[in-house]
């Protein structure tokens, strides 16, 4: 389980597994208890009524990592992605239950992610494939195209532009197979099985496999089948699901304008490959459909505090496993199978085992339903708030921007609002430390990735400052005024025990054209050398910790600050350390402060 984790993004991807199926049912119209189903005239009479909603998302190729410059469309809203794949939409108008993400890029097939959208921000994660030829044929010409796997599809050589107009000349072939046994299929896949059968009812698929097939004239124009054109495609079924796969089998089309599967035509299958016959090309599936419903779920914990990035599965004895994280109002929405009694679990991140933290079996539901849960507290599992201020790099709070938190395999991003940010989260007590960047979205500027520990269960970063053309910094706040950042005059260094200290030290220095200046000093032990550096506080017992009383007025009495070394790199590398606490000035009055180190070694 842990290595699906590591790699599902933050939003309620729906890849029902296979388990016990063995034939293909007829959808007759009829429902679960055997009644004739009410089938609206339009099919958009399912999604419900038009809504404002948030989304925030990233977009990556096949090597997971980010694309840049991805066009993103959610209803008339468009948006680019940045230097890291995020893109933000903000007031999209989607449906109740259905809203539509699309992603297009040159050089990459057409990318989308379809979602139940919830009360709160929407994340989607969407991984483009790259427009690979694999093969060119002629028009005019029969001619089969196959890969590797065994997927193939022929062409009868009538081609047409997208006008309608007749096309002549050598048509590239893109071509991808998408398994269900690929634990990135649900990232790439587009839309989510959500589908309209042939009578015009809504169903939720069961997938054993797809095909995305896209055809470009020498122009690079888009093409397709000319008008009484057949194709027939092949797409291999993965040996661990040939048990259970029936001997024919629905074919869906994904609509790409609408953002759903529709069905047309069937495949059979023949060995190991299911083969059917197209009249079109886009993404193509072999499905089993059941109906569906939407459930909302909103975890919180006992004094009903909102969770969120929990990782969430509902399982089916029949249609296998459902997941998705929770966002930041502790809910994730999506389809499930109607009429079944489900198995919800709830995990925290996938490090800290596969014991759920909570776990109930839940329905059956007839009709769209929301359920509330309190997860109980475990002695295992530590919650976490990190809160700070995120400023452009004239100290403007930034309105239209945010910040990513790397936390082991896991990556939270959360927006910011005038400036400020809060992500909550659940850890293990074996990690930690974090990673965090800020991204303005409009300036296009962005922080260092800095280092960070957890100061339980509270930790505040104070301010970070986009200004992606500074290499180097110090910051720090006190009282929660104003931030003092300095950019320039830094040198450090780091010596080994000598004479004068027992152990190796480490000093930090710089200064700025304002007149701020800050020195640290710092006699660490020596676990250094063994890479764990954890809370060295001032102590004047053993001369050990750090201590920066200079060019700030702050007495050794009484001072409470506490500092974090999380990152000691060779010379040339970065020195990560952040501190806060409580401290008395040299008249005795008490002051708070909050910073944050992030320097380049010199030696």
């Amino acid at each position: 389980m842990a290595s699906i984790k590591k790699i599902l993004s933050l939003i309620l991807i729906f890849l029902f597994a296979l388990t016990s199926l063995t034939s293909c049912e007829t959808d007759d119209g009829n429902n679960s208890n055997g009644q004739q189903e009410t089938i609206p005239d339009s099919f958009s009479e399912y999604f419900g009524n038009d809504i404002s909603r948030d989304f925030i998302g990233n977009v990556i190729d096949s090597n997971k990592n980010p694309i840049e410059g991805v066009t993103i469309t959610i209803g008339n809203e468009t948006a680019l992605t940045d230097s890291n794949g995020i893109f933000i939409i903000n007031s999209a108008n989607v449906n109740e239950r259905f809203g539509y993400v699309k992603a297009e890029k040159s050089g990459y097939i057409h990318g989308s992610r379809s979602v139940v959208p919830s009360g709160g921000t929407n994340k989607v994660t969407i991984m483009l494939l790259e427009a690979t030829v694999v093969g060119t044929v002629n028009s005019g010409s029969s001619e089969t195209i196959s890969v590797a796997n065994g997927s193939s599809v022929s062409f009868d050589g009538n081609f047409i532009k997208e006008d309608g107009s007749a096309y002549s000349g050598s048509v590239d072939v893109i071509m991808h197979h998408l398994d269900p046994a690929d634990d990135d299929m649900a990232m790439q896949m587009p839309g989510m099985l959500y589908a309209q059968n042939n009578e015009g009812a809504e169903r939720m698929l069961q997938t054993l496999g797809m095909l995305a097939i896209e055809l470009r004239g020498t122009g690079g124009e888009d093409l397709n089948l000319g008008e009484g054109s057949i194709s027939e495609i092949k797409m291999p079924v993965d040996a661990s699901l040939m048990s259970i796969a029936p001997a024919t089998i629905p074919l869906w089309y994904f609509d790409e304008v609408n953002g759903y599967w529709k069905e047309e035509g069937q495949a059979t299958l023949q060995g190991n490959m299911y083969v059917g016959n197209v009249s079109h090309f886009s993404f193509w599936n072999c499905d089993i459909p059941a109906e569906a419903i939407t459930l909302c779920i909103t975890a919180t914990n006992e004094s009903n505090n909102s969770l969120s990035n929990l990782w969430v599965s509902i399982t089916s004895t029949t249609f296998g496993t459902t997941y998705g994280y929770t966002n930041e109002n502790g809910e994730v929405c999506g389809y499930v199978p109607s009429n079944e009694t489900l198995e919800l679990n709830i995990y925290s991140y996938d490090f800290c085992g596969d014991t759920p933290l909570y776990n109930e079996m839940i329905g059956p539901f007839s009709t769209d339903s929301n359920i509330s849960i309190i997860v109980q507290e475990s002695s295992d599992i530590i919650e976490e708030t990190i809160i700070g201020n995120f400023n452009s790099c004239n100290g403007d709070a930034v309105n239209d921007g945010y910040v990513q938190l790397t936390y082991g395999y896991q990556t939270y991003i959360d927006l910011v609002t005038n400036g400020e940010f809060e992500i909550n989260l659940l850890r293990c007590e074996e990690d930690n430390t974090f990673k965090l960047k800020g991204s303005d979205y409009v300036n296009l500027q962005t922080t260092d990735s800095i280092s960070y520990t957890f100061t339980t269960p509270l930790t505040n970063i104070g301010s970070i400052s986009a200004c992606n053309t500074v290499t180097e910094f110090i910051q720090y706040s006190i009282d929660d005024g104003e931030t003092v950042l300095i950019i320039d005059g830094f040198q450090t260094g780091f010596s080994e025990a000598s004479d004068a200290v027992d152990g190796p030290s480490l000093t930090i220095s710089g200064s700025s054209n304002t007149g701020n200046c800050f020195y640290m000093f710092g006699n660490l032990d020596d676990t250094v050398y063994e890479g764990s550096y954890d809370y060295f506080d001032w102590n004047d017992a053993n001369d050990t910790g750090f201590n920066i009383q200079e060019c700030i007025d702050m007495t050794s009495t009484n001072n409470n600050i506490i500092f974090n070394l999380t990152t000691l790199g060779a010379a040339g590398e970065y020195i990560d350390i952040n501190f806060s606490g409580a401290y008395e000035d040299y008249n005795g009055n008490p002051h708070t402060i909050t910073g944050v180190v992030h320097v380049l070694r010199d030696y």
